[in-house]
């Protein structure tokens, strides 16, 4: 198994409180018929959450994000690159206003999909 795919494994185990509570509205279809898939490597880099089909990764920042903007960015262009659009939400917003999220998500989905 390449390196990768081992990292990813790990950060699905290690799953933060936004993450999981995230993945309980996207996984098994549940979101609008969507496959999404969480932590899976795009260009290089684990994505928190891709839905291939739609080429939209979802990226979740806590606060150790404030000091890798730098990073962040590369990363997003890499995957925009690779015909990905990323969009990124706080821990707080996943966490204290879902349904903000998951209407941002599904808006770009309906977008993606046209």
């Amino acid at each position: 198994m390449e390196p990768i795919w081992r990292h990813a494994r790990k950060l699905r185990r290690n799953a933060t409180d936004a993450e999981v509570e995230l993945w309980r509205h996207l996984k098994g279809r549940r979101f609008d018929g969507h496959k999404f898939r969480r932590q899976f490597p795009i260009a290089g880099y684990v994505a928190d959450f891709a839905c291939v089909e739609a080429k939209l990764v979802i990226e979740l920042d806590g606060g150790q994000h404030l000091e890798a903007q730098h990073y962040d960015e590369w990363r997003t262009r890499r995957m925009n690159t690779n015909g990905y659009r990323v969009l990124r939400f706080w821990n707080d917003d996943v966490l204290l206003r879902p349904n903000l999220v998951l209407e941002d998500i599904l808006r770009h989905l309906r977008e993606r999909s046209r």
